[in-house]
């Protein structure tokens, strides 16, 4: 649910109860929306994961960006391309739809960039830049299904990665905050963490 100009999630009344109201300080509401309802309205089915996901399973911290996976068919690679053009999106490398709707140019952005995500610049959006994975990091029609869906206005609907699938991709990632995200869903989840010792 929006307050001012920033985002600021508003979970079940027992989530808030336990973790208050979030603010990410630098990115606006209106950014997120309009993404959302561009690809919302181009019929491209995506999945919010990364720090937006964090977040919304309960973990107050910052985020500064949007990472979501989208279906990686070359239909609907294109016309999320133009969806985001269309709001002022545009990836930071020079790669078209054209390309990136190659599954081959995608495995060598992977195997020879180690390019794991297409970044999406806008001048008029700069608090809210956009990461779109360069793969498919699970079975996307599952995931699809099994999202939690949260309503970023009245009628705008977005999908959530599920808890479990998060912290796969938290523990596949591996970097430090990364594994502090794991820790803090778990403990919040009551899941096995490292701050667990033995009795």
């Amino acid at each position: 649910m929006p307050v001012g100009d920033y985002l600021v999630f508003f979970r079940t009344h027992e989530e808030e109860a336990r973790i208050g109201h979030v603010r990410h300080p630098l990115m606006k509401k209106a950014d997120l929306e309009l993404i959302t309802n561009a690809l919302n309205e181009a019929a491209v089915p995506f999945i919010v994961v990364g720090g937006i996901a964090v977040i919304e399973h309960g973990y107050g911290r910052s985020t500064y960006d949007l990472d979501i996976v989208i279906r990686l068919r070359d239909d609907l690679v294109i016309q999320a391309f133009s969806a985001l053009a269309q709001v002022g999106y545009t990836p930071r490398a020079p790669i078209t739809a054209e390309q990136f709707a190659d599954p081959e140019l995608r495995q060598q952005l992977l195997e020879e960039k180690q390019m794991k995500v297409l970044n999406f610049w806008s001048d008029t959006h700069r608090d809210t830049p956009l990461d779109v994975f360069v793969s498919e990091p699970f079975d996307f029609g599952a995931e699809y299904e099994k999202a939690e869906i949260r309503e970023l206005a009245p009628g705008l609907p977005v999908r959530i990665v599920q808890l479990a699938t998060l912290l796969q991709m938290k523990k596949s990632a591996g970097r430090p905050k990364d594994l502090a995200d794991i820790d803090e869903l778990s403990l919040l989840h009551g899941l096995p963490s490292s701050y667990d010792r033995p009795e």
